[in-house]
């Protein structure tokens, strides 16, 4: 029989172990994932929303989220190994076994796939796979070939809010390309922020990011802004279309401009320290922007 001490210390590793496993799904973009989702299907919705259908559909869309998140990792262990920022992962770090993040990863990706394939349909579930082809098969290989990948890279991230739409029952439309266009455009100074931030931890491992042929930082501050100046033009669609109405716009242009104001002191400054102010602008101005599209839609229709 064990003490209470041996079943403590069992406990505490299960603890860990679990959380080993909830790393491996890259919890803060899966979140991210099912955040847009979210909106997604509140915009995508007809009058009430059944809140076990909703359940459901974010269900699956974690579970895709989360196997990309740990097929990934599987993919980058050796590198990721090279790097300060990730050599604690569980995988790099030995704590799992590759075979088990692959057990796990393809396990979400298969119950995830057949949980939206069930409730949200079939043109939710191709978006679900389109999603894990991209992330997995295009962009990860890519990051270590060529800058594009970031491009690349946005796409998968963009099409969580459409899998909400769908789900909701909508078909693709002029409002789920704008959708798509939002997320794919707030994506590149999002990330590019952080890649400035971790330049040297990116190059030491052999990725092919814009900071690693960019040393004083000007062409990534620019392509920043760019995507930013291209984001202010996006958000105006749905208002054109008759889509949200005065209360979004509104409040659109205010946050996306700060957002701007935030990439326009880094192009300047170029600094670690104007890249974090960009990188915590992108985290407080999406779900700000998707609040307003949701508050706009229900609470206050044009």
């Amino acid at each position: 029989m064990k003490s209470s001490t041996e079943i403590h210390s069992d406990i505490a590793l299960d603890r860990s172990r679990f959380m080993d496993y909830v790393s491996l799904t890259k919890p803060e973009l899966t979140f991210l994932s099912v955040i847009t989702a979210l909106a997604g299907y509140i915009l995508g919705s007809d009058g009430a929303v059944s809140p076990l259908h909703l359940a459901a559909c974010l269900f699956g869309v974690a579970l895709v989220g989360g196997s990309a998140g740990t097929l990934n990792q599987l993919m980058e262990r050796r590198w990721d190994a090279m790097m300060k920022r990730t050599g604690h992962r569980p995988l790099p770090s030995g704590r799992l076994a590759p075979q088990d993040a692959l057990v796990f990863g393809v396990a979400s990706a298969c119950i995830g796939l057949t949980v939206l394939a069930i409730v949200a349909g079939v043109l939710t579930t191709v978006l679900g796979a389109v999603t894990l082809g991209i992330y997995l098969f295009m962009y990860t290989p890519m990051k270590r070939v060529t800058p594009w990948a970031t491009i690349v890279g946005a796409v998968p991230g963009a099409l969580p809010p459409l899998m909400g739409w769908t789900a909701a029952g909508k078909p693709l439309n002029l409002t789920a390309l704008f959708l798509f266009a939002v997320l794919f455009t707030w994506q590149v100074p999002h990330f590019l922020s952080l890649a400035w931030i971790y330049r040297h931890d990116y190059a030491q491992a052999g990725y092919h990011l814009l900071p690693r042929f960019d040393a004083d930082g000007g062409k990534t501050a620019r392509e920043s802004l760019a995507f930013m100046g291209m984001l202010m033009l996006v958000i105006g669609v749905p208002c054109v279309s008759g889509f949200f109405g005065v209360i979004y716009m509104a409040g659109a242009v205010v946050t996306t401009g700060l957002f701007l104001i935030s990439g326009w002191v880094h192009l300047l400054e170029r600094s670690n320290r104007s890249a974090r102010l960009m990188f915590a602008a992108s985290l407080i101005y999406l779900p700000t922007l998707m609040g307003l599209m949701v508050i706009d839609r229900l609470l206050l229709p044009a």
